[in-house]
């Protein structure tokens, strides 16, 4: 049985130690960006859901995004009056709740509603996020009618490393599409079609 010298020893582990600083960095930020696409993926689930609620209900239902200090929170709720589902309905108990509020983080650690600094819009001439991630109009609402159109908007999920994630719906159809960004072309790519 043949002895390893000192020096030996020390190219080994040096060798070691070198392949595994290149090779932890690339799997953490693959990491987090297939945890970025999950929660890309699951908040379109979440819409097409409500989407089919409201098909199958007959009746309006939005799914309302809530902004914290620290995160957002979003929730489904169904028309009671049959006028659509409105903030001042759902603040009056009109319209009622029927999926509770969730919040990415609880599922997706490091992934929430955001944008990196200077992100593009996604179309061009169209306006970028900016500081406000959640692009629906004044109510911050995903309204989905009995036919299954919707409120059009898009929705930007930033994870860890800068990775970035859209999602947008469609108004006359009430389908989503996800994009991410691919900072090295700087420009929106398609990631799922759903």
């Amino acid at each position: 049985m043949a002895a390893f010298s000192f020096i030996e020893l020390m190219l080994v582990l040096g060798t070691a130690a070198t392949v595994s600083a290149v090779a932890v960095p690339e799997t953490l930020t693959m990491v987090d960006d297939n945890r970025a696409a999950a929660a890309a993926r699951y908040v379109s689930t979440r819409l097409l859901q409500t989407r089919m609620e409201a098909v199958s209900r007959n009746v309006s239902t939005a799914v309302r995004f809530t902004r914290y200090p620290d995160h957002y929170d979003f929730a489904a709720y169904v028309d009671g009056n049959r006028n659509g589902v409105l903030s001042k309905d759902i603040q009056s108990g009109v319209d009622r709740i029927y999926q509770w509020p969730d919040r990415l983080g609880d599922h997706f650690p490091g992934v929430d509603f955001g944008a990196i600094p200077d992100l593009p819009a996604v179309d061009p001439g169209g306006s970028p996020p900016g500081s406000d991630p959640i692009r629906l109009g004044s109510g911050d609402m995903v309204v989905f009618s009995a036919t299954g159109t919707a409120t059009a908007g898009s929705l930007y999920l930033r994870g860890r490393r800068d990775t970035q994630y859209v999602v947008r719906v469609y108004g006359e159809t009430g389908k989503t599409r996800i994009l991410k960004f691919n900072a090295g072309k700087g420009q929106w790519i398609p990631a799922f079609d759903m």
